[in-house]
Order: structure tokens, then sequence, then C-alpha cells
């Protein structure tokens, strides 16, 4: 039987993996910017419907690569969208990432109130000035920043609104496309918290490759 070839090296199985991705999704409609981003979600998941499900606001990419060079405070939903955030890409563009939804005063509060952490937890980011949103789990905190910014409590340079699951995450993801913010986002039910970091870690790339 023949042997399959293995690639050991991690940059020649990248190389290869994003080449295997351009040849099966083949011609599209997304520009220079957008598609790095889709080909690493696509990577990232394996799964060839976000080519068609990841949406894009006008001009999003140009200006939440202007965000990042410029330093940006990041909230996230959860920490495992935190644990898969590139930190020394983050740390090169001297950018900040945070997660308050396992905070012991926002957990209790939430208890007190009867509402989720995630409500919570994207007021508290809000406040302390985020202007990068990452949402990969809770549909919940993607409603509460929708809420927040049509108040004017918040300006985003970015919403990544990607949660997963069945109950809201579809709708809150239609309602973000709805609205004149800066999003990016992968309609339907699927999402999640890799997905959320691989969008974050391709637009550092490409904010790297414009310094």
């Amino acid at each position: 039987m023949t042997q399959p070839v293995v690639i050991l090296n991690p940059s020649e199985i990248e190389g290869r993996s994003f080449e295997i991705i351009d040849a099966e999704v083949g011609d599209h409609a997304f520009d220079s910017l957008e598609w790095p981003v889709v080909r690493r979600v696509i990577h990232t998941t394996a799964d060839f419907e976000f080519a068609r499900t990841t949406s894009f606001a006008p001009g999003v990419i140009p200006q939440a690569l202007a965000a990042l060079r410029g330093g940006a405070k990041i909230l996230c939903d959860t920490n495992m969208v935190l644990a898969g955030v590139n930190k020394a890409r983050l740390a090169a563009l001297n950018g900040s990432i945070r997660c308050h939804v396992a905070d012991p005063q926002v957990a209790a509060s939430a208890r007190a109130q009867g509402i989720t952490r995630s409500i919570l937890a994207t007021r508290k980011g809000a406040e302390e000035g985020c202007g990068i949103f990452l949402i990969g789990n809770a549909p919940t905190a993607l409603f509460e920043l929708l809420d927040l910014a049509e108040q004017g409590l918040v300006r985003p340079s970015l919403v990544v609104g990607v949660p997963v699951g069945f109950v809201g995450a579809e709708e809150s993801k239609e309602a973000l496309l709805a609205t004149g913010l800066p999003f990016i986002a992968c309609r339907g039910r699927k999402g999640g918290s890799a997905i959320a970091a691989a969008i974050l870690n391709a637009l550092m790339i490409l904010a790297e490759e414009e310094l």
C-alpha cells in the first residue's frame, strides 16, 4: 500500500491548505481584503459553507484595520474566544483584549437581575471604551450591543457577529446585518469561538502587512 505523504512543516501545511481551499471554492465575489478572512474561517472549520454565509459591511475591513493599527480595545464574549486570539500579534499592534463574562461581580449581578452574564459583560466592555467586539457564542451579547449602539452608548469600529446555536443566534445576526454598523458576520446557526478568533487573527495579519 502506498504510504501517504505527510507534510511536517507548519507553514507548508497552512500554505497547502490555502491552496486546497482556493481550488475548491473557485470563483467568488469576495475582494482582496475579504477573501483572506473567509479563507481563514474555512481553514479553521473545514466547512466550505462559510464561503456562502460570511457577510461584510461595506468598507468594514479598512475601518477594522485602522482600528487595529491604532491600538484597539477589544471585548470578546467568552474565554474560549480569548484563548484563540494571537496575543503576540495583538501586542505588536499595541492592542488589548478582555472578557468579563466570568467576572465574579458580573456573575453575581446577572443572577440578581435574572439576565445573562453576557449582557452585563457587554455593557461593561462598552463602558470601558472597547471599539471591537468579538461575539462567538452569546446571542444575548449581540442583541445587547445592538441596543447600546442604537442608544448611542457605544460606537463600534468592528462587530464580529458569529454566535452559534439554535435560540437567537440566527436572529441576532440578521438584526446586526440590518444595522449600519461595521460588521463581519456568518449568517445562519453556525458560528462559535474559533470563528470569532480566526476572523480577528486574519485581520491582524492584514494589519501587519500594511504597517
